[in-house]
């Protein structure tokens, strides 16, 4: 067959295809419903996969990926949540020794935290996290100052009243003013502003980073309680060896912790490799759901479109007949009504896009979604073979026909 016999084929099947379309606009509508309705479960799907893929990325790229975090928790504790409960805190005592004793590490700092209520003037900001810690924050923690500065080793070691704060709290306490220099109540202390952070977002969509207030270790242990546990933030040197460094890390927590040779580690070093790991889980499980939701939307439009053809096979059994019966081939009467299915296939494709688009926008408002052109084109490329797969069997049945047969049919 040659190939302009081929377009020509596919040029008149199109026509009479959209033709017949046309001729039972409310029939094609009711058949494209069901795959209008598979398509916007695989779009929606699609991007909400997407945009929780970007989103998680964007929010674990914040913890760094050559920082190790040395806590008395490991980040998903599961049922044994009640054994680390019981571990004793992790001290400043373990902090200095382990920041004399380490050699793979590029920089070390303590953290610890509190919910407080941050007040300027009249202006007031509740439930802002207050996280002590030393000089290296901002090495270790990825963030960046907007303007001011970050408070010194000096005013660390000396515990001074100083503080650096987020964007948020930023814009709540100081809407028409600079905060640089200004005297602002964390709780019932009083803080001088030396720096404002960059802007960061949120992580994974539960908190804000830029809802927080950074004051020295020393200063945040006098004022708010030395029985706070702390954590140690530590950036490894080379990213490479990460295992090395942890294993660096290990010894020097159990000897300085007095963990006993044979003894469970009384703490944890937790690193972004564990949030990805999880998630991988989760993500595969959500999948995995969501596929069989597409799959049972797109089946039931799929039986749908094969009914329908089934049934305007019927109604034109005279015409195939009449085209059969001048000369019309095999191949062209199967390609006509794969292309009539396909067709209504891939309008309600179109349309489920058009309305996928919207609730995308408001599923946004929800969860982070995203709608990469790899989305659009994998939808439209499920309608069409589902369009092709549903409409096969009644294409083959119509060019099976006998042409006596078909133009006898009353």
């Amino acid at each position: 067959m040659k190939v302009s016999d081929f377009t020509y084929e596919v040029k008149e099947g199109m026509a009479i295809s959209f033709q017949a379309i046309r001729a039972n606009k409310m029939r094609s509508v009711l058949t494209t419903l069901g795959i209008v309705i598979g398509i916007v479960s695989v779009t929606l799907m699609g991007t909400a996969i997407e945009g929780l893929n970007r989103g998680f990325s964007d929010s674990v790229a914040k913890l760094g990926a050559d920082v190790l975090y040395v806590q008395k928790w490991p980040w998903f504790a599961g049922r044994d949540w009640w054994k680390y409960r019981n571990r004793k805190d992790i001290k400043m005592a373990d902090y200095k020794a382990l920041a004399r004793q380490a050699t793979m590490f590029q920089a070390a700092t303590p953290a610890t935290g509190t919910l407080k209520t941050v007040k300027y003037q009249n202006n007031s900001s509740t439930g802002v996290w207050i996280i002590g810690s030393n000089e290296k924050y901002l090495e270790i923690g990825g963030s960046n100052m907007d303007y001011g500065r970050f408070f010194s080793q000096a005013e660390a070691d000396g515990g001074r009243p100083v503080c650096v704060i987020g964007s948020e709290i930023a814009d709540n306490l100081f809407p028409h003013a600079t905060p640089i220099g200004k005297n602002l109540k964390v709780g019932s202390y009083t803080f001088r502003v030396v720096g404002v952070l960059a802007k960061q977002g949120s992580f994974l969509g539960m908190f804000s980073l830029d809802n927080r207030v950074i004051i020295p270790m020393q200063a945040f242990l006098q004022r708010f309680g030395a029985r706070h546990g702390i954590d140690i933030d530590v950036k490894v040197s080379n990213i490479k060896q990460m295992d090395d460094a942890k294993e660096e890390l290990r010894g020097i927590m159990r000897k300085v912790r007095h963990v006993a040779p044979g003894a469970e580690d009384d703490f944890a070093i937790n690193q972004q490799e564990l949030f990805i790991q999880t998630f991988n889980t989760i993500g595969i499980v959500v999948a995995g759901i969501g596929l069989f939701i597409t799959a049972l939307s797109l089946f039931v439009g799929a039986i749908g479109i094969m009914n329908i053809m089934f049934v305007s096979v019927t109604e034109r059994t005279k015409e195939i007949g009449i085209r059969k019966a001048i000369g019309a081939r095999r191949r062209v009467i199967l390609l006509q009504f794969l292309i009539e299915a396909a067709s209504l296939s891939l309008i309600g494709g179109v349309i489920g896009i058009i309305i996928s688009y919207p609730l995308s926008l408001l599923v946004n408002q929800i969860l982070p979604t995203s709608m990469p052109v790899s989305v659009v084109v994998i939808s439209i490329v499920i309608s069409l073979i589902v369009g092709v797969i549903s409409g096969f069997l009644p294409a083959n049945r119509a060019s099976k026909m006998d042409p006596v047969d078909a133009l006898r049919y009353e």
